[in-house]
């Protein structure tokens, strides 16, 4: 740390709180996102208690830490130190060793050492460009006529994630996947990808729905790499994050940073190609990242919403290195796995009682998203601790209105009728007599249950389109039905078949 020529005091008040607002940092970062962007950061020398400066060593780290960590520091630092307004973030002096501060109990705080005055990032007439690079900057909406100071160019130390989230999601491992014939062949895939040893493919190409698994898969992939070799380095991010990276790499004329970073890596996830689709100069820079990993023999895994010949947009080049590796697709869930994985979720719920019937309304009516029946599910726990009411059919309904309506399938009675009728050979006529036979009236109950769940009927008009019956009837019909589901397989199965029919 730098010795300050200010007073004694007020140094040592800035230095206790930068030890501080670090060690914070460092906990709510994480270790691999601090070691790389945040670690870097020195305090520099001044007297003016209203305003700390802080100097990184190239311009692309310092428009990084601006764009994520400014609100941050000044929050930060205004907690310790009053007085403070104001958190400037320059860029250290050409030609100068970076001195970083080590993290020290506030009551420790080590000496500082001397620093050279930092140069702040300044914008000036830049110098003629050629038109590939005017073209260029126009494109991403960058002034040509303007341009950052000289900087040092400076490679990062490629330690970590370089994302805009923590690195790796916890909950997003391989042992919390519930795998099904729908995502097999995904799932195997990435888990051979983070075994150690030599590479068997690269790239990994995983494309399916939103919301259907593939962050999991790949934020899998990083975990179970990770755990194998420690020291690697793994790099996590968004084709959207990419193309903004490189932006600002471009702005502050320090590109070579940002290739030297992700180059670097051992495994190299890239989620949602889609988004640099038509973003030309992003994907000259994404095909000669591509290159360089592949060629290295690295890991790379990406990930898009459809399959590689379907990326509109996207140059032919690209498309035919994502051909080279694996092309794994995850398929939408059935009502199986749907289930399923609301019965892994409760496990991380284990002080709430959610009732069968409830999960199996979710799991029947939101069907296209995984991420939105988790969601559903939250809500409603989430709801009744809220209110302090008890879980069950009703309360799901009434909580979750607009999504189930909004996830429905347009079920009609009619349709649940003729469906029930078939399955049990019965004639439609038959549900709406004032037969009471068994072989007649437990059917009918079905029919009634179903046209609860699956459609947004009221029970009078239930009641009425099976031949007029009282809404009380209905009331009995359903409840005999969610007793019979638990005790009786062959009633379950059956209903499960109708409801997987008239899902689709």
């Amino acid at each position: 740390m730098t010795k300050w020529q200010g007073p004694m005091t007020h140094a040592t008040e800035a230095e206790k709180a930068w030890a501080r607002v670090r060690a914070s940092l460092r906990e709510s970062a994480g270790a691999r996102l601090f070691e790389q962007w945040l670690k870097p950061i020195e305090l520099i020398p001044g007297e003016d208690r209203d305003t700390i400066r802080l100097a990184l060593p190239s311009a692309f780290m310092t428009n990084w830490v601006r764009n994520h960590y400014a609100d941050r520091l000044v929050l930060e630092f205004k907690q310790i130190l009053p007085n403070v307004r104001t958190v400037q973030i320059e860029t250290r002096a050409p030609g100068r060793a970076p001195v970083v501060l080590a993290i020290e109990p506030v009551a420790d705080a080590v000496a500082p050492r001397p620093i050279a005055d930092p140069v702040p990032v300044q914008v000036e007439p830049a110098p003629e460009r050629g038109a590939e690079s005017v073209q260029a900057a126009m494109k991403f909406g960058v002034d040509p006529s303007l341009k950052p100071a000289p900087a040092p160019v400076i490679a990062l130390t490629p330690v970590g994630m370089p994302a805009e989230r923590p690195p790796l999601d916890p909950r997003y491992t391989f042992a919390r996947f519930v795998v099904d014939p729908s995502n097999k062949v995904a799932f195997n895939a990435a888990k051979v990808l983070a075994e150690p040893g030599p590479v068997r493919f690269s790239p990994l190409f995983l494309h399916s729905g939103t919301g259907q698994g593939k962050t999991h898969l790949m934020h899998a992939i990083g975990h179970a790499f990770l755990e194998h070799n420690p020291h690697a380095i793994v790099l996590c991010m968004s084709a959207e994050r990419f193309m903004y990276d490189f932006v600002a790499s471009m702005r502050a004329r320090d590109t070579h940073a940002f290739k030297q970073r992700l180059r670097g890596a051992d495994l190299l996830l890239i989620d949602d190609l889609q988004f640099i689709a038509g973003k030309d100069a992003t994907q000259e820079e994404f095909f000669h990242t591509v290159n360089e990993i592949m060629a290295a023999g690295k890991r790379l895994v990406i990930s898009a919403d459809r399959c590689p010949q379907a990326l509109d947009g996207v140059e032919a080049r690209i498309i035919s290195r994502m051909a080279v590796g694996l092309v794994a697709d995850i398929k939408a869930p059935d009502l199986t796995l749907r289930r399923t994985i609301l019965d892994r979720k409760l496990v991380d719920l284990p002080d709430m009682r959610v009732p069968t019937d409830v999960l199996d309304l979710l799991a029947s009516r939101i069907h296209a998203n995984i991420r939105e029946l988790e969601g559903a599910l939250n809500r409603v726990v989430a709801y009744a601790q809220l209110t302090g009411d008890t879980i069950d059919l009703d309360f799901a309904v009434a909580t979750l209105g607009e999504v189930l309506r909004g996830a429905q399938k347009r079920v009609t009675i009619d349709e649940i009728q003729k469906l029930v009728s078939a399955h049990f050979e019965l004639k439609p006529l038959d549900l709406i007599s004032a037969r009471r036979a068994r072989a007649v009236a437990r059917p009918r109950q079905i029919a009634m249950y179903l046209a609860k769940r699956l459609t947004t009927r009221s029970l009078p008009e239930i009641g009425r389109k099976f031949g007029g019956r009282d809404h009380s009837t209905v009331i009995h019909a359903v409840r005999k039905i969610e007793e019979l589901r638990d005790s009786d397989r062959d009633i379950d199965a059956a209903v499960r078949v109708l409801m997987r029919e008239l899902e689709g």
